[in-house]
Parts: C-alpha cells; structure tokens; sequence
C-alpha cells in the first residue's frame, strides 16, 4: 500500500446536544485535557479533548438527525483501577454501571455522559 492509506486512528466523534456542557463533562468530570476548539466556517466549534497521554482523542460533535446524541458510541476508555475510576466517577455524580469482574477479562463498566452516551472502562490488562 502507498503512503495514502490509513495509518492509524485520530479521533472518535461523539454526538453532544451542547459542546459547552459536554466539554465541561469530558475536561471537568473526566480529566480529559481540551486539545482544540476552534470554530468552524459553516458554525459550531472543533473541538477534541483526550485522555492525557492518549494517541487517540475524542471530538465533541453537535447532535442531529443523522448523528443523534444518547447512544451506544462503542467506545472503550482505559484505566489502570478500574475499581477505583469506579468509584470515582460514581462520587462525581457519573451514571455508572456494575463494575464486572469476570474470569479471563479484565475489570470493566459501563458509564453514560451528560447526553446519555454510553461508553464502557476497562482496565488495561
């Protein structure tokens, strides 16, 4: 393959009612760092945060019929307690699942953001 192809993956969109509220969320609740918000020529804003250190960063999208916000987004963030990012998040006021800890794979649970958007923590095995 030439030098065209796909070489990695850069950022996961994540479909947001309001970008202010969710960058509050990510940067606040979660600590993830704000790496760009830029506006955009047709309106809105550009904005990725990341876990800090994370190759890949998470792009705060404005919701809307084809991309509605509150679903399954299919993302695994990483942890290195899952225990304790689950306790954590809970105290924050996070809406977090069961920690499951199931013979073979590693500690896990599911959490919602501020639009019901649903991603799962797993700990780095």
């Amino acid at each position: 393959m030439t030098d065209a192809g796909i070489i990695g993956v850069n950022t996961i969109g994540i479909p947001v009612r309001d970008q202010d509220v969710a960058l509050a969320f990510y940067r606040d609740v979660l600590g993830f760092e704000l790496l760009v918000d830029a506006p955009l020529p047709t309106g809105g804003r550009w904005i990725m945060v990341a876990p800090p250190g994370s190759a890949v960063s998470v792009s705060l999208v404005v919701a809307g019929d084809d991309a509605p916000a509150g679903v399954e987004t299919g993302i695994r963030f990483e942890s290195l307690d899952a225990a304790g990012t689950h306790a954590e998040l809970t105290r924050r006021g996070v809406a977090v699942g069961e920690l499951l800890r199931w013979p073979g794979v590693p500690a896990m649970f599911q959490a919602r953001d501020q639009d019901g958007n649903r991603f799962e923590v797993v700990e780095r095995g």
